[in-house]
């Protein structure tokens, strides 16, 4: 039996009833979201820490540390590159034939792809082929996160009343920090439980083949959730315009504008991010001569604050608006990004955490409230489309190239104040592109009960 989700006017037996099934139904919704995208994300972040530590020794082991860590780098930016496509694909079809098929078809994908990752042969054993399929695989990774997060998202918030479509939203923004949490925590476990030449020997793979895990999720969502009222409401619709044939080309042509003013809304919290998650991961084992383990503790520390942050901003947006909380989170990274690394510098553990600390309070003050944001932007029927290509567009462009860029800045210059320099103006980016989109959730909408957020395109 799919579950229920709520539709305008739609009511079954007693009222309470009715109600208290909808809120029952809603509350499991979002914690399948929360499931999903979390171990969605485990299997993406994974890598992340894989080719900071692992992957240069186990894929590139005739480089030297530094050439080998920007050739593992540049594989991790593979997955950034292929999810612009997976969410042009992905936000395509979801506009065409619902939301739930598309984030099925996601996280299977992604399961199978980090699965098989774990399976690789290393360089030592198959030479070039070794990293040539790696490269494939966390391709595929690419397609499947870009498709997933525009489908979590819409069904997480075109499923929830539109008082809570902020606070909905972040259960798939709260799976980051978990995921984070997940793969380091894992990572960690599988490390310290074995000497370093039997974890890069084949104990590096135990975190990827858990992935295993996603099947049980793919499967309950499948029989259990039903598509987002919204789009089954576009269904019923007669209008021959009701579903587009062509959303994308639709939204591209109509709304370019605002896809790249989303885009660019993301800079901030993309940018800091990853340097957070993997950049300072190579740089502080590789140039500061800190262990491993601390490191990822501060990583862990950091997105434990993230989980609290998160679902607070995206609640507190729904009281005040989307605008302001990105609006202070831009500023706020931009400020922070000089006394960041002069506090990584240090190379001291309890300043580092700070440093990582205060930065994720910033960024998440952003991306909190965008899953709500972003949607809203959009009309319904190109929805899938205009929000993923805005999301998907900054991850080629910013997320994926940072722990790249950083390390190659390092080396070059020396000094960690030319990538301090490059996070001040992706805060200042996301600033200016959030300035210069609309309020979808203006006072007048907050205050009259009947009131949805959003415009149309």
């Amino acid at each position: 039996m799919a579950i229920p989700l709520a539709q305008p006017g739609e009511q079954s037996g007693h009222p309470d009833t009715a109600s208290t099934t909808r809120r029952r139904a809603f509350r499991k919704l979002l914690a399948v979201g929360l499931v999903g995208s979390s171990i969605e994300w485990y299997d993406f972040f994974l890598y992340g820490t894989a080719a900071a530590l692992v992957f240069p020794t186990v894929f590139f082991p005739h480089s030297s540390a530094l050439t080998g860590t920007l050739l593992a780098f540049s594989t991790f930016w593979a997955g950034f590159v292929a999810r612009p496509i997976g969410g042009v694909l992905a936000g395509h079809l979801g506009d065409k034939y619902g939301r739930k098929p598309v984030v099925v078809t996601c996280l299977a994908l992604m399961g199978a792809a980090t699965f098989l990752i774990g399976c690789l042969p290393s360089a030592a054993a198959v030479g070039a082929l070794a990293p040539v399929l790696l490269v494939a695989l966390r391709f595929v990774q690419g397609l499947a996160a870009g498709g997933q997060w525009g489908g979590i998202m819409l069904l997480l918030t075109e499923s929830a009343g539109p008082k809570r479509r902020g606070f909905a939203g972040t259960f798939g923004q709260t799976s980051v920090p978990v995921a984070v949490i997940m793969s380091n925590l894992i990572f960690v476990a599988a490390s310290g439980l074995m000497p370093d030449d039997a974890f890069l020997s084949w104990g590096w793979r135990i975190p990827f083949l858990i992935s295993v895990v996603m099947l049980p999720v793919v499967l309950y969502i499948q029989a259990r959730v039903e598509d987002t009222p919204e789009f089954r409401e576009l269904r019923r619709e007669v209008s021959a315009s009701a579903v587009v044939r062509a959303p994308l080309a639709k939204v591209v042509r109509d709304r370019w504008r605002t896809i790249l003013l989303g885009c660019g809304m993301l800079s901030a919290t993309n940018s800091l991010f990853y340097v957070s998650i993997s950049g300072l991961l190579s740089y502080g084992t590789n140039s500061l001569g800190l262990d491993r383990d601390p490191l990822l503790a501060v990583v862990l520390i950091s997105s434990v604050a993230m989980l609290v942050v998160i679902p607070w901003s995206g609640h507190l947006s729904d009281k005040v608006g989307r605008r302001p909380l990105i609006l202070v989170g831009g500023l706020g990274v931009a400020a922070w990004a000089f006394p960041y690394f002069g506090l990584v510098d240090t190379a001291s553990l309890p300043l580092i955490l700070v440093a990582v600390l205060v930065g994720f309070v910033f960024q998440t003050l952003t991306y909190g409230p965008i899953a709500s944001f972003l949607g809203e932007l959009f009309a319904p029927n190109v929805r899938y489309s205009g929000a993923s290509l805005s999301y998907q567009l900054s991850a080629i462009i910013v997320s994926g190239g940072t722990p790249f860029l950083m390390t190659a800045l390092i080396a070059r210059t020396g000094s960690t104040m030319p990538v301090a320099a490059y996070i001040m103006l992706m805060g200042l980016i996301t600033f200016g592109c959030a300035w210069f989109l609309p309020e979808t959730n203006p006072a007048e909408v907050r205050d009259d009960p009947h009131a949805v957020p959003g415009r149309l395109a």
